[in-house]
């Protein structure tokens, strides 16, 4: 068997990058990815341009230290790139929303409606009932809102 892996060391490569894949699959958390997609690149390069066992592994240790590096940029750049998610803070996701007031904002304080809930809304002034009204901002459970037809 030894003597198979020595003369075609192409399917030892392609066939520890699949087990690594594999393995990667059961729950690795990543470890495991760019070791068994550089051990399958290496299995390609022996296939076609017969290298040394001993470059083999370096070239194996390079591929995976370079993808490393290169998913880690990707990451890194990528998490910059997009605006933090709203996910989990919907007081957050309703500013912009447009609504009408359910009851009357005395003292600046009132409710609103939105979907199938009620907010406690906060304006800098009293404003009656059915009035059109955009959420500006959240306070706790506090919606910041002001008439729709203001200027901003």
């Amino acid at each position: 068997m030894l003597s198979a892996l020595v003369v075609h060391p192409q399917w030892f490569w392609i066939s520890l990058g699949w087990l690594l894949l594999a393995a990667e699959m059961l729950g690795a958390s990543g470890y495991l990815l760019w070791s068994g997609v550089a051990a399958v690149l290496v299995g390609l390069v022996v296939w076609t341009v017969p290298i040394d066992w001993a470059w083999q592994g370096v070239v194996f240790a390079l591929l995976t230290i370079g993808a490393a590096l290169a998913w880690g940029y990707w990451l890194r750049s990528r998490n910059t790139t997009h605006p933090a998610s709203l996910l989990n803070r919907r007081g957050e996701q309703l500013v912009g929303t447009h609504t009408f007031l359910i009851e009357p904002l005395v003292n600046g304080v009132g409710r609103v409606r939105i979907g199938d809930s009620t907010w406690r809304a906060r304006c800098d002034r009293d404003l009656a009932v059915g009035v059109a009204v955009v959420v500006i901002a959240v306070d706790g459970i506090t919606l910041r809102v002001r008439p729709s037809d203001e200027d901003q």
